[in-house]
C-alpha cells in the first residue's frame, strides 16, 4: 500500500478523491431525500456543454462546467417542488445540452482532451493546484450545507408543511442546487459527467435502506463514497482499466448486494425470539 503513495499523482488523486466523496456522500443524502436525483445528474450534462464552450473559448473547462452547473442549479431550484415528475423535460433539455456540448467540441480546432477527460473523469491527471481548488469547493459546499442543514431538512421532508411554517423553501431549494452545482464540479473530476451517479446518489441510496435517521445516514454515505473512491484508486494502480470503472462497478455491485440482500434481512429481524 505504502508504493501508492511513492507518486505525486496518486498522493493527489486520494487527496482529491477523499475530499470528492465526503461531499458526494452528504449531499447526497439530500438529492434522495428530495426525489432529485435526475436533476441532479442533468447539472453534470448541462455542464458538459459550458465546460467545451470554455474549450472553445480558451477558457478553463472546469469554469465554464461551473458557470452553466451553477445557472441551471438556480433555474432547478426556483421551480422547487414543482420539478418533480418533469423528467420528460429535463431529459429533453440535458440531450440538447450534450449535443451542444459536441458541437463546440467540433468548433474547437485543438486537442480538446480535457473536456473530453471530463466525460470519464480524470483524477489521476490532478494537479496540486487541482487539489487546492477542490479543497476550497469542498469547504464551501460543506459550510454551506451546515448552514442550511435543518430547515433544509425539515423542507425537504414536507416542503408545504415547512413553508406555512415559514421557512423560505424556495431560496433553500435555490440554495442547495447552487451548492449542488458545485459539489458536481468536483465530482465530475473523480467519475466524470457520465458517471455522477455512482459517488453522489448511490451511496445515499445505499445508506438510507438502512436507517432513517438523518445523520447516521449522511455518515452511511459518506463512509461508502470513501471506500469506493479508496478502493478503486488502489484497483486502478494494478490495473490498466479506468478508475472511474472500479468506482461506478464497486457502487452498483454494493447496491445491487443490499438490495437483494433485503428479502433476507427482513426475515430474520421478524423470525420469533
Amino acid at each position: 500500500m505504502l508504493e501508492l503513495f511513492r507518486y505525486d499523482f496518486m498522493v493527489h488523486a486520494f487527496e482529491a478523491g477523499t475530499m470528492v466523496a465526503i461531499v458526494a456522500g452528504a449531499i447526497g443524502y439530500f438529492v434522495v431525500l428530495r426525489s432529485s436525483a435526475f436533476a441532479a445528474h442533468a447539472l453534470s450534462h448541462i455542464g458538459f456543454a459550458g465546460a467545451t464552450g470554455a474549450v472553445v473559448l480558451g477558457l478553463s473547462p472546469i469554469f465554464g462546467l461551473l458557470v452553466f452547473t451553477l445557472g441551471s442549479g438556480a433555474t432547478i431550484g426556483a421551480l422547487g417542488n414543482r420539478i418533480r415528475g418533469r423528467d420528460v423535460t429535463i431529459g429533453i433539455v440535458l440531450a440538447w445540452t450534450l449535443g451542444l456540448g459536441v458541437l463546440f467540441l467540433s468548433l474547437y480546432r485543438g486537442y480538446a482532451t480535457e473536456a473530453y477527460a471530463l466525460l470519464f473523469g480524470q483524477i489521476l491527471g490532478i494537479s496540486a493546484t487541482d487539489v487546492a481548488v477542490t479543497l476550497v469547493a469542498a469547504l464551501v459546499t460543506v459550510a454551506g450545507l451546515i448552514a442550511m442543514y435543518r430547515p433544509l431538512l425539515f423542507s425537504s421532508v414536507d416542503e408545504d408543511l415547512a413553508s406555512a411554517k415559514g421557512v423560505p423553501v424556495t431560496a433553500l431549494s435555490i440554495g442547495f442546487m447552487a451548492v449542488l452545482a458545485v459539489a458536481v464540479t468536483e465530482a465530475v473530476q473523480v467519475v466524470g459527467v457520465l458517471l455522477i451517479f455512482a459517488l453522489i446518489v448511490t451511496p445515499a441510496a445505499i445508506a438510507v435502506r438502512f436507517t432513517s435517521r438523518p445523520p447516521v445516514a449522511i455518515l452511511i454515505g459518506v463512509g461508502l463514497a470513501l471506500a469506493f473512491t479508496w478502493a478503486g484508486l488502489v484497483i486502478a494502480y494494478y490495473s490498466p482499466h479506468p478508475v472511474s470503472f472500479f468506482i461506478t462497478s464497486l457502487a452498483f455491485a454494493t447496491y445491487v448486494g443490499v438490495r437483494l440482500s433485503e428479502p433476507i434481512r427482513d426475515r430474520v429481524l421478524k423470525a420469533p425470539g
